[in-house]
């Protein structure tokens, strides 16, 4: 058996081509084009998740604040109106505490909601249901404390923090009050009834994040 010389078998070696590496890399490229937009719709949608999760939060905050004031200040007591007037404020089972702090109430907010977000992140004074009102001639005092005083308050925190919109990486959401339509672009500052993304991009679904 002959040995081949290093010479011939360095010839006899054959490698890729020209035409062979450009064929390959064009189909690399055309497989690399094709996962780009599948990637980028994956991320949309992970934000997508996170900003849904985000109005759910904020809006149950709402909901539960709302149903805190019931039977606070001058709405009223649950199952007893002040001075026997008007039908009597049904309680809500959810709801454990009473917000005892009418000073963040103004005279034009007479629903009750959050004056503003932040408000649910600060937290507000609160008593538990149940508790005797303190009234005076058949109506509220002007002390803010609707129970006795010798009784324990509390503060109430209904978010742990404002969370950021995912669509624009900031906390600006935008608000809307009892009192405006849903086409009101503009917040009028009397209550916080509802919040929605302040992007205008489209979602994956065709639809408009701010109309969310």
């Amino acid at each position: 058996m002959t040995k081949q010389s290093p010479i011939a078998n360095r010839q006899s070696q054959t490698g890729f081509s020209l035409l062979e590496l450009i064929i390959t890399l064009g189909v690399l490229a055309i497989l690399v084009m094709g996962t780009i937009p599948l990637a980028q719709n994956a991320v949309k949608r992970q934000k997508e998740l996170r900003l849904r999760e985000n109005l759910r939060e904020m809006r149950l905050a709402i909901d539960e604040f709302r149903r805190d004031t019931l039977g606070a200040c001058n709405s009223g007591n649950v199952g007893n109106p002040p001075g026997g007037l008007g039908a009597p404020i049904p309680a809500d089972p959810r709801s454990r505490v009473v917000i005892d702090d009418c000073k963040i109430f103004d005279t034009e907010n007479l629903d009750r909601y959050p004056p503003s977000l932040d408000i649910s992140v600060e937290g507000v004074k609160v008593k538990p249901r149940g508790l005797p009102i303190k009234m005076e001639g058949g109506v509220f005092g002007e002390s803010t404390n609707v129970f006795k005083e010798e009784d324990s308050e509390k503060k109430k925190v209904y978010l742990r923090e404002l969370p950021v919109d995912p669509m624009t990486g900031e906390k600006d959401w935008k608000l809307r009050s009892s009192y405006q339509t849903k086409d009101d672009e503009s917040w009028d500052d009397i209550n916080v009834f509802d919040v929605r993304s302040s992007s205008d991009e489209e979602a994956l679904n065709g639809e408009k994040y701010s109309d969310w």
